[in-house]
C-alpha cells in the first residue's frame, strides 16, 4: 500500500485501530485464565497477531 503525503482522518484512525489490534494482552490475563503458578507470555492471547512486514491489510 503506498502511502500519500497526507493521510485521510479514517485511514489513520482505521490503522491506528489495526496497530492496536496486534498488541500482547494484558499481563494480568495470565493468572487470570491460568493461575499464579504458570508463566505463559501474554502474545499467546492476542488473536489477531499482524506484523507489518508479513502480512499487509486492506485499509
Amino acid at each position: 500500500m503506498t502511502m500519500a503525503r497526507n493521510i485521510h482522518l479514517s485511514r489513520k484512525l482505521r490503522l491506528a485501530k489495526l496497530g492496536r489490534r496486534t498488541r500482547w494482552a494484558p499481563f494480568w490475563t495470565v493468572p487470570k485464565i491460568y493461575g499464579s503458578g504458570r508463566r505463559v507470555h501474554p502474545g499467546r492471547h492476542t488473536t489477531v497477531k499482524r506484523h507489518w512486514r508479513r502480512t499487509k491489510t486492506k485499509a
